[in-house]
């Protein structure tokens, strides 16, 4: 039988298992703080290598968690308002707790934060890390800078976890079960959205994500995460202070993420490791070299960065998994053992029927018009193509009828409703698919999955159905879509290949079949065939034509005149961001103004003017 990925985890945690009771006890130890310090590697993973949101903060997500146990476990106070409730009980009312004042303070922080960007937020993080560190340190109630002693140990009943050998076991069989639930939630539907969010939100958008929820339920996720290791610390330590919370430790969290892999769970695990056995050491031989005590393994880690960054950029994990990957045989998609479920799918409006309008739409950046009082209709059954010169305002243009800018006067309606300033979203959602002039795909992940993509708004399933993986059924009809639109636009045999190894022409392609997967009524392609060979325009021009025949209504952007004037049934030619002819491509070819934009003349000096315009 031939070994695959999931074989090595299944006898790596079993040997683990089986070697427990014959470590040693600081073994042991070690293995339990690397267990906790995971935890919230973990969440840095989600949020920084994936999410794309760099925070310096989780050690104080991790200081809610133990500073709110407790509290509940040892303060007079909470011994009056908790009066006949059992002591066992106690320490998961300080669970419940940590995740309560964990939901709430991240949520607070995270609207404040999230809407920031690269190095705002990654401050923005830093300060309230800081701030919480000194609130633990400043309030009487916790103890100040000498911290809360004397914390009860957890108990199953009448079994208590008071040795580092059976408070481990708990460590790693949650840190184990939330990999697991992790590693189904990024293999699924909702995974994709999130791997969307780093450096592709408009693309996201516009397939219907709405990244401002899913970024914010990446913080409270990656959040308590901290607070759950916060909470098994302070039970495993019996003692909490603000030392282990301030912003030194963050650091090390982030280096644990960055230097084990910040895009792969276990490179979070391995890197909790490295970090955690080269500290130890570090502590021990660097006083001894210096002849001085200090946190000097800190400038030893930056040292480190520095040479991961340099020759892993993407972490140690992803240089062992590949290079065991030519050993091990891929894993079978557990989606291709639940039979599909039916998706929906739009009613096609009926031929010539308006499904998009805009009225006078005018943009400005600045002294600029980019478009200025730009009407245009498109039909269902329809292709209609917008050019005009370079700096004309095509791409702008497209860009406000999908929602990604907002027009400063005029309107945009779809499918008969009025959009106003609405998201991207609310356009995919009543059915508007789109591509993009400069290519907006996940180039790590394979065709099939930047496809899958597309149709997110075609699946229901939230997170909690993903991490359980009670969303087979779904995951397996989205898979089938995709495949299905991959032959149709002749990408089948690329279907496992990484999107971003395709030469550009074929990632176009890869971006009209994430469009179609989404089932739209509206398709806008700004300038598809850009990249494309001869043959591949024709075929293109084929599979539009099919399109067409199905009542979707087309509107493309493209510099070939050629490409356009041969498929389009009306053409509008933008120039300066005005609209200076519309109509049938015959009449648009002949037209004196379309003439003169293209060819910088008076028409009259051309005989065969229109001719030379479609060439």
């Amino acid at each position: 039988m031939a070994v695959t990925s999931r074989h090595l985890t299944v006898v790596a945690v079993l040997a683990l298992a089986l070697a427990w009771p014959l470590l040693p006890p600081f073994t042991v130890t070690l293995f339990n703080y690397i267990g906790l310090y995971a935890l919230v590697a973990l969440g840095l993973v989600l949020l920084t290598g994936i999410g794309g949101m760099t925070s310096f903060g989780q050690a104080a997500f991790v200081g809610l968690g133990a500073y709110a146990t407790a509290w509940i476990t040892t303060s007079p106070l909470a011994a009056q308002a908790l009066a006949g409730v059992p002591a066992a009980l106690l320490p998961w009312l300080g669970l419940l707790a940590g995740v309560v004042v964990t939901l709430l303070v991240a949520w607070i922080l995270g609207a404040v934060t999230l809407p920031l960007s690269g190095h705002f937020l990654a401050l923005a993080t830093l300060a309230w890390g800081i701030s919480l560190y000194f609130v633990f340190g400043n309030l009487p109630g916790l103890g100040g800078f000498t911290g809360i002693s004397n914390i009860p140990a957890l108990s199953f009943g009448n079994w208590q976890l008071k040795s580092s050998r059976l408070f481990g076991i708990l460590i790693w069989v949650l840190l184990l079960l939330l990999m697991w639930a992790l590693h189904n939630l990024l293999d699924s539907r909702q995974g994709r959205a999130i791997r969307a969010l780093r450096g592709n939100r408009i693309m996201a958008e516009s397939v219907g994500v709405d990244t401002g929820q899913a970024r914010m339920r990446l913080f409270l996720t990656a959040a308590l995460l901290a607070a759950l290791s916060g909470w098994l610390y302070a039970h495993f330590q019996r003692f909490v202070n603000p030392t282990p919370f301030n912003l030194n430790i963050s650091i090390e969290y982030l280096f644990m993420a960055v230097v084990g892999g910040s895009g792969h769970l276990w490179g979070g695990v391995l890197g909790a490791a490295l970090i955690t056995l080269l500290k130890q050491q570090l502590q021990d031989v660097l006083p001894f070299l210096l002849g001085d005590s200090g946190n000097f393994e800190l400038v030893v880690f930056g040292l480190l960065m520095l040479l991961v960054m340099q020759r892993a950029p993407t972490g140690l994990w992803p240089l062992l998994a590949g290079a065991c990957r030519r050993f091990l045989r891929p894993a079978r998609p557990s989606w291709q053992d639940a039979s599909p479920v039916q998706l929906g799918a739009r009613i096609p409006p009926q031929a010539g029927q308006l499904v998009l309008q805009a009225q006078a739409i005018t943009k400005t950046f600045g002294g600029l018009v980019a478009n200025d009082a730009i009407d245009l209709t498109l039909n269902a059954g329809e292709i209609h193509a917008l050019i005009g010169p370079n700096g004309a305002g095509k791409s702008t243009f497209f860009n406000v009828i999908s929602g990604i800018d907002h027009a400063d006067s005029g309107g945009v309606s779809v499918a008969g409703q009025r959009m106003g300033r609405k998201p991207p979203r609310a356009f995919a959602q009543l059915g508007m698919a789109r591509t993009f002039q400069h290519v907006r795909i996940l180039r790590q992940r394979t065709v099939l999955e930047n496809v899958c993509l597309g149709a997110y708004l075609r699946g229901s399933r939230g997170w909690l159905a993903a991490m359980l993986r009670a969303e087979r059924h779904e995951e397996h009809a989205l898979v089938l879509e995709a495949q299905r639109q991959l032959e149709r636009c002749g990408l089948a045999d690329d279907a496992e290949r990484a999107a971003g190894a395709l030469p550009l022409g074929r990632q176009r392609l890869v971006e009209i079949a994430r469009a179609l997967a989404g089932d739209p009524l509206i398709l806008l392609l700004d300038e598809p065939a850009a990249g494309l060979r001869s043959l591949e325009k024709q075929e293109l021009a084929d599979l539009l034509r099919q399109l067409r025949a199905t009542g979707l209504a087309i509107l493309i952007v493209e510099h070939d005149m050629g490409f356009v004037m041969n498929l389009a049934d009306r053409v509008t030619v933008l120039e300066f961001g005005k609209a200076i002819a519309s109509g049938p491509p015959a009449q648009v070819q002949a037209d004196p103004r379309v003439i003169e934009a293209y060819l910088g003349a008076d028409h009259a000096d051309y005989a065969d003017a229109g001719e030379a315009v479609a060439a």
